[in-house]
């Protein structure tokens, strides 16, 4: 099993890598394999709605969101990291994000989400609901801690001090290596639910 661990901050062992190394950790003791990748000081722009990926399942922007997009389809778990800025997530990471989930055609369904987010002081929980949308969008059951999945710290070093921060990652990923294994058996014996055709209404009279 592997799961995919998406660094939204623009500093490459700030208190977001604090957060995401504690989670992986813990997915190693359970056998699962992680790979870290930081786009957060990326020149990733936004999406253009050109919608050249209806046809090529592909963006038009050929950069991380490529790459990344590639990987999530063969991984069974995602962890998605960010700083706060504004009561809300590093831009460049929902740039990335949105150009992401809305050009890969892979099926996302059953695979596992989280994100994670990282301040000072406050702003946490906007930023948190924020991400989350990319998952309960795309059929991903949402992993959950004992806690908002909130680290505090300015840096690094205030994080590691974070101790029940700290301890909410680690429920954190044991709860999603948990919730992964457990849907992969259902899967086995199951297979994915049935998928009805896609009704799209516009709300238009």
């Amino acid at each position: 099993m592997k799961v995919l661990l998406i660094n939204g901050s623009p500093h490459e062992k700030g208190s977001v890598y604090t957060a995401l190394h504690e989670m992986e950790q813990v997915f190693a003791k359970e056998g699962i394999e992680t790979e870290l990748i930081r786009v957060g000081h990326l020149p990733i722009r936004s999406c253009i709605a050109c919608k050249n990926c209806y046809a090529t399942g592909k963006c038009v922007f050929d950069d991380a969101v490529n790459e990344v997009a590639k990987k999530l389809e063969e991984a069974d778990g995602m962890v998605v990291g960010s700083p706060v800025y504004f009561a809300a997530a590093n831009p460049t990471l929902s740039a990335f994000l949105t150009r992401l989930f809305y050009s890969s055609h892979a099926d996302l369904r059953m695979k596992v989400g989280a994100a994670i987010v990282s301040a000072r002081r406050g702003g946490t929980t906007a930023a948190f609901d924020e991400l989350n949308k990319f998952f309960t969008i795309s059929g991903m059951p949402v992993a959950s801690s004992q806690y908002w999945n909130n680290i505090h710290g300015n840096n690094a070093e205030e994080a590691a001090q974070d101790g029940e921060g700290l301890q909410i990652m680690r429920t954190l990923a044991s709860n999603m290596a948990f919730l992964m294994k457990s849907i992969a058996l259902g899967k086995e014996k199951y297979g994915l639910p049935e998928r009805e055709t896609r009704v799209r209404t516009n709300f238009i009279r």
